[in-house]
């Protein structure tokens, strides 16, 4: 009887906050779930019960964590937790082709709780296009890595004299084919990463290694360009030993090398880029500091977007393909840890970014799994 009355107060709400008939619910495309305020399930459209396979006589009245007993609730209660988070657009995998973007919200009037509204989008469609599209993707930066390699190993004996001594325009024509082709060959390093990222295969080696001599040996690599822009570059700790910390060596090299490759990039020649690492129990946390050109306000929100790139960074016409700092984000998180920058254009960029050591990452893990 309490259920009962709970059921039509809230349903009289809903007719109030449509401004007509609460049926209105029942041609919603999306599925649709209210739960009171004791997160008993007491309003779920046609939708709904046809996404989740379930007739609302078997499950309204019981309260959201008893939905277990049912297979297609589990992963909602998975996204959901047992006391229904507020939630934007995460997914939950119903079976093995069906996807559902799930938003949860309290619902609020005069300051008093009255329950929860979820939502259910079907986003299977979308899925299946983006899995198809970066599939193709893969495949076609996986076909191009060949020959764009051997055309890089063919320029590079040509500049080295060993088919003969070259005439300065010869040698100008070659050199500018093979800029070309590196970045020919970043762009399909990118899109591979890309690809292996989106499939959910990011980490593959994890193991105990040191981040300053990753660090360092990545600064190595760069030292030419370094030298070319006459540009101070200094490594700082806060600790004089620093634990080693669980990661995946190759993966972790492509994150820092993405941050330090535009610190490097949009630096002017001259400048400085400075990289602080300081250490914890839990987790290291590594500052890479410049004082480039710095990112415009209004487009700091899309940092981390696919193909980004700033205006400002467009008119210097340097090189980039937009998904260094996306690829970065997604490996750092991906290892438990956290990105986040601060900017002033025409001041510079900071972008710091947390690891944990063995201890963090085995309470990570704990945490994912439960």
């Amino acid at each position: 009887m309490f259920w009962r009355r709970k059921s039509k107060k809230i349903e009289e709400f809903y007719g109030e906050l449509l401004g007509e008939d609460i049926s209105i619910i029942e041609h919603l495309a999306d599925g649709l779930l209210v739960f009171d305020r004791i997160n008993k399930l007491i309003i779920i459209n046609p939708q709904a019960e046809e996404f989740l396979v379930i007739r609302k006589e078997k499950v309204l009245g019981i309260s959201f964590l008893s939905l277990s007993r049912f297979p297609n609730f589990k992963p909602l209660i998975s996204v959901l937790g047992p006391e229904i988070k507020e939630v934007s657009r995460e997914e939950a995998q119903i079976k093995k082709d069906f996807i559902l973007e799930v938003t949860a919200i309290p619902i609020i009037a005069e300051g008093e709780k009255f329950g929860t509204i979820v939502v259910l989008h079907d986003v299977s469609r979308e899925k299946l296009v983006e899995k198809m599209k970066n599939e193709f993707v893969a495949l076609a930066a996986h076909r191009l890595r060949t020959p764009t390699s051997a055309v890089k190993w063919s320029l590079g004996m040509l500049l080295k004299g060993d088919f003969g001594r070259l005439s300065a325009e010869q040698r100008e024509v070659i050199r500018k084919t093979y800029v070309t082709n590196e970045r020919m060959i970043r762009l399909i390093e990118d899109l591979l990463n890309l690809a292996t990222l989106e499939e959910g295969k990011y980490l593959s080696k994890i193991a105990l290694f040191d981040i300053e001599k990753i660090i360092q040996s990545i600064i190595s690599e760069n030292q030419e360009r370094i030298k070319r822009k006459n540009l101070k570059v200094e490594i700082k700790k806060s600790n004089n030993v620093l634990p080693q910390i669980m990661l995946d060596e190759r993966k972790i090299e492509i994150a820092i090398e993405n941050i330090l490759d535009n610190a490097i990039r949009y630096t002017l020649p001259g400048g400085e880029i400075n990289i602080f690492i300081k250490a914890s129990k839990k987790e290291i946390e590594i500052q890479i500091k410049d004082n480039g050109v710095g990112i415009p306000d209004d487009q700091q929100e899309k940092v981390f977007s696919k193909f980004f790139r700033g205006a400002n960074a467009i008119k210097m016409e340097t090189e980039g393909t937009g998904l260094g700092l996306f690829i970065a984000k997604n490996i750092i998180e991906a290892h438990g840890g956290d990105i986040w920058f601060n900017s002033k254009e025409g001041k510079g960029t900071t972008f710091y970014f947390t690891l944990p050591t063995k201890k963090g990452y085995g309470e990570f893990l704990t945490k994912e799994f439960y």
